[in-house]
C-alpha cells in the first residue's frame, strides 16, 4: 500500500481529534465518525489530478484561518494543517450556484479533500471544506448521507425542525440523512470541515 501524504494524514488526524473532543455535544456524531475514520485508516485511492481553481471567495480564507487560530485546541492546529493543504485543493462552486444570487455565486466555495476530485480519490468517504464570505446564505439543500461539520470559524447552521445555531469554533453540527439544512454568515466568514459516509 502506498503511504498517504503526511500533510493529508495530519489534517485527517486533527479532524478526527476535533470531532472526538466535541462529540459529547451530539451522540449521533459518534457512530457516524467511527465509521468514517475507521475507513480512512486504510488508504485506498490515488491522488487526484484536478487542477486548483481560484475563486473570488478564496480572499476570505486568510481571515477565516486567523479566526480559527483563536479557537480551542485542536482547532488552531487543524487550521494550520488546512493552510498547508490549501495550495492543493480544487475549490468549486456548488452545482447550480449560477441560479442563486450573485452574492452566493461569488461568496462561497467547497473543496473536496478526500473523495471524488479530492487530494485522495475514494468512493466510500467524503471529507471537504466549506468557505463562505461574510453576509452570504447557503441555500437550503439535502442529501442522502448523514453529515458532520467541524466549525473552524464563523457562521450559523440551520436544519429543518430546528432554529439557527452558532456552534462556535470547535463546535459540531450533525445533519441526519436527507434533512433540509443551510448555513449563513454575518460579518465574519465561515470555515468548516465536513465529513460524510457515502460507501
Amino acid at each position: 500500500m502506498i503511504a498517504r501524504d503526511p500533510k493529508l494524514q495530519h489534517f485527517l488526524d486533527l479532524t478526527e481529534e476535533a470531532i472526538v473532543l466535541a462529540a459529547h455535544s451530539c451522540e449521533a456524531v459518534r457512530p457516524a465518525s467511527s465509521r468514517i475514520f475507521a475507513a480512512l485508516r486504510t488508504r485506498t485511492g490515488s491522488r487526484s489530478n484536478v487542477a486548483p481553481e481560484s475563486l473570488p471567495v478564496r480572499g476570505a480564507l486568510d481571515t477565516a484561518l486567523r479566526l480559527a487560530d483563536q479557537g480551542p485546541l485542536p482547532i488552531p492546529r487543524l487550521a494550520s494543517a488546512l493552510a498547508e493543504l490549501s495550495p492543493d485543493l480544487a475549490w468549486r462552486r456548488r452545482k447550480g450556484a449560477e441560479k442563486q444570487s450573485s452574492n452566493f455565486f461569488d461568496g462561497h466555495a467547497n473543496a473536496v479533500v478526500v473523495g471524488k476530485d479530492g487530494i485522495e480519490l475514494r468512493d466510500d468517504v467524503l471529507v471537504g471544506i466549506s468557505l463562505m464570505a461574510p453576509q452570504v446564505r447557503y441555500p437550503n439543500h439535502q442529501h442522502p448521507p448523514e453529515e458532520i461539520y467541524v466549525s473552524l470559524a464563523g457562521g450559523a447552521w440551520w436544519k429543518e425542525g430546528g432554529i439557527w445555531n452558532q456552534p462556535g469554533s470547535g463546535g459540531l453540527v450533525y445533519n441526519e440523512p436527507n434533512v433540509l439544512h443551510a448555513m449563513a454568515t454575518d460579518d465574519k466568514p465561515l470555515l468548516a470541515v465536513w465529513c460524510l459516509w457515502v460507501g
